[in-house]
């Protein structure tokens, strides 16, 4: 006898629509799988026997032969369990001669301990987002409950494989999903933006950088605030969006990552080692996984001791940064995450980590600071808007210096300017570190005096093409700041002493 089932996989992020196709044929007693399974969907066999067997249910000592269409998508996971046993079951006439009308309109997905219990699986969110505007339902494992709630598909939520037979025959009723769709209040901010004394013009770029989603790089000596700057710069970001938080939650949700099932609201803060693969970095293995970037997409990632990274990985950021996306290619397929996120990077400014500074005296030599600084290759440096120096602190100073502002005072600036960029853009470009050429020449118009600021600047620094937008962009958030409707000369002004890394030069007097 035949039976069918429907269930999904992923395919990246991604969710596709499977058949579970069972045949029960007479013959000595054998199981086999078909339709491009991985090791886990192999493994089901054993699963699936003693689920069905400890259900109370017989197990059909027959030839078994399982198909999972269509045969040219890898099928990966432990979420095939359920639609396999019931395949089985219904196949060998479990539920009656005529099958269930509820497996024609429903999807089930589910791990089966040996028990027949449920198990909670990953990649759920995205699954059950393929089915929506679908006239169907899903049933999923009662630990997947709240993260099924908030896909938007009719879920029902089930604690066994006994459960789910009995409601397919008609005799039980299983509960629909229920949960909330934000992860819950957010805990009080333990850093705050004023606990850092002095590096006023770092925490003028970390302002700039968080309304326009800028990348930034920081250079300064060890104990001068970066790592401590950065561990406080997701105080000044806004809330993500219901749409912001849904694409990263599918991301955590693929990667198992998902706390209690929620969305996750908070802006992902991704703090990877130095020690970290570039595989690891961007996404990649075996069965393709997403990576630190895609990890803190609609977030920060920040990477400190930025030149100690493997050189594979400094250069694998290329991508995603410029295009928002992670391409993973292998033999077998191809698939494609995306990582729209703010780099924060931080290094000292030689292996020491005492160049220029005031009191302790550089042991390095000019080729060990060369070569150092050299780790970080030009094109990476293109890329990043932002690049900041940071000075010691003397302590003299430090205990004169008042306490700056709070974070909530800069992140009440933030926020306006976002809400100018988003009545700018619609529903679109997210902000201004993401606008295309057209959007640039449209909405980054100057006066003379701020372009005659720009030409000096190009003509003496020789900055790239891709700077002289990155300056354009940083201008547009600043006016923004400022509620400016036009960018001005000390905006430009302003913007370019971010750039000057591009050449380690000092700003040129003729443009102060």
């Amino acid at each position: 006898m035949l039976s069918k089932l429907r269930t999904l996989c992923l395919k990246g992020i991604d969710g596709r629509e499977v058949s579970a196709e069972v045949y029960i044929a007479p013959g000595l007693p054998a199981y086999t799988v078909v339709g491009l399974p991985d090791a886990a969907v192999k493994e089901a066999k054993d699963r699936v026997v003693a689920a069905v067997r400890n259900s109370g249910f017989d197990f059909p000592s027959k030839r078994i032969t399982v198909n999972l269409a269509p045969a040219e998508i890898k099928k990966a996971g432990t979420h095939f369990d359920l639609p396999i046993a019931l395949g089985v079951m219904a196949a060998a006439g479990g539920f009656g001669k005529a099958p269930p009308a509820a497996l024609e309109d429903t999807f089930f997905i589910g791990e089966l301990a040996l028990d027949g219990a449920l198990r909670p699986v990953a990649g759920v969110l995205p699954m059950l987002l393929a089915l929506k505007g679908r006239a169907c339902r899903a049933v999923v494992p009662a630990g997947n409950e709240a993260e099924a709630a908030v896909s938007g598909v009719p879920c029902l939520a089930a604690g066994s494989l006994k459960e789910v037979s009995l409601w397919l025959s008609g005799q039980a009723e299983l509960r629909p999903c229920s949960g909330s769709e934000a992860a819950g209040a957010a805990p009080g901010a333990a850093h705050d933006l004023s606990d850092v004394k002095g590096q006023a013009f770092a925490k003028r770029a970390l302002e700039i950088s968080a309304a326009g989603f800028h990348n930034l790089i920081m250079v300064g000596p060890p104990g001068a605030g970066k790592s401590m700057l950065a561990k406080r710069f997701s105080t000044l970001l806004p809330p993500m969006t219901f749409d912001e938080s849904l694409e990263t939650t599918k991301l955590y949700s693929v990667s198992g990552l998902v706390k209690a099932g929620r969305l996750v609201s908070e802006r992902p803060f991704r703090e990877p080692h130095h020690t970290i693969s570039d595989a690891a970095l961007i996404g990649g293995g075996s069965s393709p996984r997403p990576g630190e970037v895609s990890l803190a997409h609609n977030g920060v990632l920040f990477l400190d001791e930025f030149p100690e990274f493997s050189r594979p990985a400094i250069e694998a950021l290329r991508e995603p940064l410029e295009a928002c996306r992670v391409t993973v290619s292998r033999v077998k397929e191809s698939v494609a995450y995306p990582a729209r996120f703010l780099l924060l990077a931080a290094m000292n400014p030689c292996p020491c980590g005492y160049l220029g500074h005031p009191s302790r005296e550089c042991a390095c030599t000019p080729v060990q600071v060369q070569k150092y600084r050299a780790r970080v290759s030009g094109p990476i440096l293109d890329r990043i808007d932002l690049h900041v120096q940071l000075s010691a602190v003397r302590y003299a100073d430090w205990e004169a210096l008042p306490r700056g502002e709070s974070s909530g005072t800069v992140a009440e600036r933030v926020w306006k300017a976002m809400k100018l960029q988003r009545r700018r853009f619609g529903s679109g470009t997210r902000a201004n570190a993401f606008m295309s050429g057209a959007e640039l020449r449209r909405h980054c118009s100057m006066p003379d005096g701020a372009s005659a600021v720009l030409e000096t600047a190009m003509n003496r620094l020789g900055f790239s093409a891709r700077s002289l937008d990155k300056i354009l962009k940083i201008s547009r958030t600043i006016a923004d700041l400022e509620g400016a409707a036009s960018i001005k000369k000390e905006h430009v002004v302003e913007a370019v002493q971010y750039r000057l890394l591009d050449k380690a030069a000092e700003l040129p007097a003729g443009i102060r």
